[in-house]
């Protein structure tokens, strides 16, 4: 199967994580085709032992870094949703609740924040999620762990008193 066939195969998993860490769907596609445009241009680094999907995940989540570095630099404001038509929410429970999870993942610590979405969106192994993000096994380990009871002590903390989403109107 060719490189290009092979790396065709693996846009989905790349567009998933791409929105999961940029939150913009077209930012999440300025990011793939960044990714994609490396991958191209740096094939020849590719080893056909190692795993290809985990090299475009270390390739995205690098280029997802320096974006976030280079925007920084150039003081850019980004505004989230800028341009989004306004849309009614619904009011169930459950859209809700996961609604205030994702906030707290978008609290997160970048670092932690990466971890938490490249394990719960892809689930890849220990090994290659800390290949991807270039890290020691031991510390997305720590990382996950962090996140995680970060995301349980706030959880906590809502649901100890009224929910945020309902208010009491009279």
């Amino acid at each position: 199967m060719s490189f290009e066939r092979q790396v065709c195969e693996q846009l989905p998993h790349l567009r998933r994580y791409a929105r999961s860490l940029c939150g913009d769907p077209a930012a999440a596609d300025d990011l793939v085709q960044d990714c994609l445009e490396r991958a191209l241009r740096k094939r020849h680094l590719w080893r056909p032992k190692g795993r290809l999907r985990a090299w475009l995940f270390r390739i995205l989540y690098r280029t997802y870094l320096n974006d976030r570095t280079s925007a920084r630099t150039r003081r850019e404001v980004v505004t989230p949703h800028a341009g989004d038509p306004l849309i009614a929410r619904g009011t169930q429970e459950a859209h809700a609740h996961c609604h205030d999870i994702m906030a707290i993942v978008d609290g997160l610590p970048s670092g932690q924040r990466a971890a938490v979405l490249l394990m719960a969106v892809e689930g890849p192994s220990y090994r290659d999620a800390a290949r991807i993000l270039d890290i020691n096994i031991g510390t997305l380990r720590s990382r996950l762990a962090r996140a995680r009871e970060t995301i349980r002590q706030r959880c906590e903390a809502d649901a100890a008193g009224a929910p945020r989403y309902l208010r009491r109107v009279k």
